[in-house]
């Protein structure tokens, strides 16, 4: 295929519009390696259903409405405008609370307002989280490390280094504990994530902007088509990501 045919072909993937927090686009394009464990499961051990429920980053609530909590004790904050439109027309209907958010500083709740206050691959500020969480509240976070496709963003992105690189299970633990959380559960895990066309790859970088800042098909080519010309030899281009998890539990106020 001709330099000028592939790059057509990518950029139909690179002008593919993105809503809520969903890749269904990429279904049979790319795998997902699992985590050893369950958020689902593990935020379900802990919820009550008499708890006010704070979801932080909710994206388009998709993950929040599967969760079944009722809708009169659940609020959620969203900063990204096309998810808030998404939230009001999907969520505010249903009774749910759904509050903007600008800085990771300043919730728009009041002290103690929340039981459990959930939060996934989203970013915080652990004091502001202590002020809205109640005393014996419960805080857990699935947080994306600083390693996240590392290797991928590296062969795309010329000079790369991830304003990240410090963020990890440890660096949280010990935030927490300074600021009085009693940590109940903790993993970390690096899964892979493989991509079985470039266009996926384009898809996929065009969204995740902060892993691959200035990403486009034209400033990229080179690149992708090393990435085109492996492939033809390989079934995959692998990446890995970098997750954890912490339940913890706020143990006194400061």
């Amino acid at each position: 295929m001709s330099y000028d045919k592939l790059k057509n072909l990518w950029k139909k993937d690179e002008e593919m519009s993105f809503q809520g927090w969903d890749f269904s686009y990429l279904e049979k394009r790319w795998e997902d390696e699992n985590l050893p464990w369950d958020y689902k499961d593990i935020l379900k051990k802990y919820l009550r259903s008499d708890y006010q429920l704070l979801d932080m980053g909710t994206g388009g609530g998709e993950f929040l409405l599967s969760l079944n909590h009722p809708y009169k004790k659940t609020s959620v904050t969203e900063a990204w405008e096309p998810n808030l439109k998404l939230c009001n027309e999907r969520l505010s209907p249903l009774g749910i609370c759904v509050r903007q958010v600008y800085e990771d500083a300043q919730l728009p709740f009041e002290e103690n307002s929340f039981d459990m206050i959930i939060n996934r691959h989203e970013s915080y500020d652990i004091r502001e989280v202590k002020r809205i969480l109640k005393p014996n509240g419960i805080f857990i976070t699935q947080q994306v490390g600083g390693k996240n496709n590392e290797l991928l963003s590296k062969r795309l992105i010329k000079d790369f280094v991830s304003k990240y690189s410090y963020l990890n299970l440890n660096y949280s633990l010990e935030e927490l504990k300074r600021n009085s959380f009693d940590i109940l559960y903790k993993d970390e895990y690096f899964p892979y994530l493989r991509f079985y066309d470039v266009g996926a790859i384009v898809y996929f970088s065009k969204i995740i902007q902060w892993e691959f800042p200035s990403f486009s098909v034209d400033s990229c080519f080179d690149e992708l088509f090393k990435m085109y010309e492996e492939l033809k030899t390989s079934p995959y281009i692998e990446s890995h990501e970098h997750r954890f998890i912490i339940v913890s539990k706020n143990i006194k106020n400061q």
